[in-house]
């Protein structure tokens, strides 16, 4: 009861934080032409730009090498570990999510080293360890122990997948199942329902925020047409 209580609440403070802030990013005003040149001068060019951004870290790739192969192991790993945890959500199971197990399994490790290795940077290089604030390091030592217990789950002690997946369906139907009585994996799911109630209030958000950003997302063409912010164009509309 305890633990379908807590990720009742943590789904709703995760879905109505996420909406509103999305809603935020949507209002905020764009009063001048900001793209990070040289931007494309196409609405094609954008999507294609923003795809590169959000697939493959570009601007990052061209800043720092070795802070991109971190970072892109960390995402890439948790988007593969993601993925393979649809299984305690859907039934049956889809052949394609059968195929990716086994890569999702191991792409935990991934995950965890390049958490580690984003977690020495905010000790080892001076100027990002002096802007570095408690948070910072509190989003990626939480990350890597819910990796960590998953690994752990996954690798040495074998928690009760079936009894796991009966819960969360069980989540899903309002049809409350115990939990497996197992310490490692209420560890892990404590944290990430921690992760969730979080995630709508940490730096966390540049994942939706990325789509929002001016620097990014705009067309570069000041020259050929003129740039009215929503709010500037209800003005004149109104006077």
């Amino acid at each position: 009861m305890i633990f379908a209580g807590i990720f009742y609440l943590a789904t709703l403070l995760l879905v109505v934080g996420l909406v509103y802030k999305i809603f935020d990013y949507s209002r905020t005003p764009a009063p001048l032409k900001i793209p990070t040149t040289p931007a494309p001068t196409t609405q094609t060019g954008v999507v294609y730009r923003m795809a590169k951004e959000v697939v493959l870290f570009e601007s990052l790739f061209k800043s720092n090498k070795w802070i991109w192969v971190f970072g892109w192991l960390f995402h890439f790993g948790m988007l593969l570990v993601l993925i393979r945890h649809l299984r305690y959500f859907i039934n049956p199971i889809p052949e394609w999510l059968l195929f990716i197990q086994p890569f999702g399994k191991y792409a935990s490790i991934m995950m965890v080293v390049g958490l580690l290795g984003l977690l020495a940077r905010r000790f080892v290089v001076d100027r990002v360890r002096y802007i570095s604030t408690p948070s910072d390091y509190l989003m990626l030592v939480l990350l890597i122990g819910i990796g960590v217990t998953g690994m752990l789950t996954t690798f040495v002690v074998h928690t009760d997948i079936v009894a796991l997946k009966q819960f969360f369906m069980g989540l899903m139907f309002f049809d409350l199942q115990p939990v497996p009585e197992d310490p490692i994996i209420l560890a892990h799911l404590a944290m990430v329902a921690l992760l969730m109630v979080i995630f709508p209030i940490s730096k966390l958000l540049h994942a939706p925020g990325i789509f929002f950003s001016p620097t990014r997302n705009q067309v570069d063409d000041p020259r050929e047409h003129r740039h009215v912010a929503a709010w500037a164009a209800r003005l004149d509309q109104n006077n």
